[in-house]
């Protein structure tokens, strides 16, 4: 390889790690609150999050290499949002991981069958946009109730994410788990550190027979299906686009959906393309050659696989940190996302009635027929909508612009026929 050569692949080099490190510090605290929300032990957890990790940055090598383009992937974060409000609702793990491989399932069939992937485009972005802001909801107040219960330990964690919010916002979540780990460590230096025995700080793999359970099917994988396709799938797909690839539809479908199915046993609850992390692989930043961008992939990759080293190490601080304070993280790290989704939801006249009556019962948190809010806000919502838009003649599309998942998959059997 020559100098110039080196110089040349420097720039997507730490693009990939600057991705790896934003994606995975900014939300494994969601990815950790959610499985212990729906049933998993801190070992599960840690299996859960050492699964998600490895497998997706498996996915992100193969993808990236595959189509010759910064292909990134990530767990669910939404999803895992989804989780924590189901929170005393759904205690059984082996029916919560059932409905995790039945989304991996869902996943693969959107990549064969795109009629299927078209009709999760056609549910109106706000009422869809409106489930997201009510799952999310919960964990988002947790700053403020954490401040309430425990103000030194938060309010450290609160203002340093604000000002790097101002001055470092790609930083501010890392900065404010930095903090956050510096403050337990102070805690627990200062009351004693709790028994370590029940979480082992090495990569750990916990196997989890599934069980099929009806109420976990639609109250758990339907909306988690949703969730990863509304607000991961077809927005990533979209961020590709805006910086000239073309997102390899079926392959990324199919890797997500095999990848969720061989994590859900090991407590993974879905893997999918990533939405905001995909543009520090594919943007300018990752170096003005764009053929050369997919190195920013495969090494963000690896350095995913560097850091799945540390997952069991991390559920164990998370388990002893004081009062909700990694609850408080986490709900810092969806604050944008919370705020994106609520002016997307309410933003259209048209459908502002059924986009509240969809969030207020998402956020609810009740439970009909073991089934939890998140189900009955989306069917809510879609019941409101069509009752507001019956007898229109010409009544203005509330679906939003989404990218087609057909029009996905024939640019990539043209793409295919291409380099044949």
């Amino acid at each position: 390889m020559t100098m110039t050569t080196r110089g040349r692949d420097q720039q997507p080099i730490m693009a990939g790690v600057v991705t790896a490190l934003v994606g995975f510090t900014s939300s494994f605290v969601v990815v950790i609150a959610g499985l212990r929300a729906v049933g998993a032990d801190p070992r599960q957890a840690a299996s859960g999050l050492f699964a998600l990790t490895v497998v997706f940055a498996l996915g992100i090598i193969v993808l990236s290499v595959r189509s010759r383009a910064p292909v990134t992937l990530a767990w669910s974060t939404p999803g895992a949002a989804l989780l924590v409000g189901l929170e005393g609702q759904q205690q059984d793990w082996s029916a919560a991981v059932g409905a995790f491989l039945v989304v991996g399932v869902l996943i693969v069939a959107t990549g064969l069958i795109p009629a299927l992937g078209d009709l999760i485009g056609r549910i109106p972005t706000p009422i869809a946009q409106a489930m997201l802001a009510g799952v999310l909801v919960t964990l988002c107040l947790a700053p403020v109730t954490s401040m309430s219960a425990e103000p030194l330990l938060t309010a450290p964690v609160i203002v340093v994410w604000l000002c790097a919010t101002r001055w470092l916002s790609r930083w501010a979540m890392p900065l404010a788990l930095l903090t956050a780990l510096v403050v337990i460590g102070i805690y627990l230096g200062v009351h004693g550190a709790p028994d370590w025995s029940a979480t082992p700080w090495w990569p750990t793999i916990s196997l989890t027979v599934p069980r099929v359970d009806l109420a976990a099917m639609i109250g758990i994988a339907g909306p988690l299906y949703i969730v990863t396709m509304a607000s991961q799938n077809i927005p990533g797909v979209a961020v590709l686009r805006s910086f000239g690839y073309v997102a390899p539809w079926r392959a990324a479908m199919g890797v997500t959906g095999i990848g969720t199915m061989v994590a859900a046993p090991f407590g993974g609850h879905a893997i999918n393309l990533a939405a905001l992390s995909a543009a520090l692989a594919a943007g300018d930043e990752a170096g003005p050659d764009r053929s050369r961008r997919w190195i920013a992939g495969v090494t963000a990759g690896i350095v995913y696989l560097l850091l799945a080293v540390f997952s069991g190490a991390l559920v164990a601080i998370t388990a002893a940190a004081p009062g909700h304070l990694m609850e408080a993280v986490a709900g810092l790290a969806l604050l944008g996302t919370f705020a994106a989704a609520i002016v997307g939801a309410l933003a259209d006249p048209d459908t502002r009635v059924a986009a509240a009556l969809t969030f207020v019962t998402a956020a609810s948190g009740v439970t009909f027929a073991g089934i939890g809010g998140a189900f009955w806000g989306l069917a809510v919502g879609l019941i409101a909508n069509g009752v507001m838009r019956f007898g229109r003649r010409n009544g203005t599309s509330t679906a939003g612009e989404r990218p087609d998942a057909e029009e996905a998959a024939r640019a990539e059997d043209r793409a295919d026929q291409a380099e044949s």
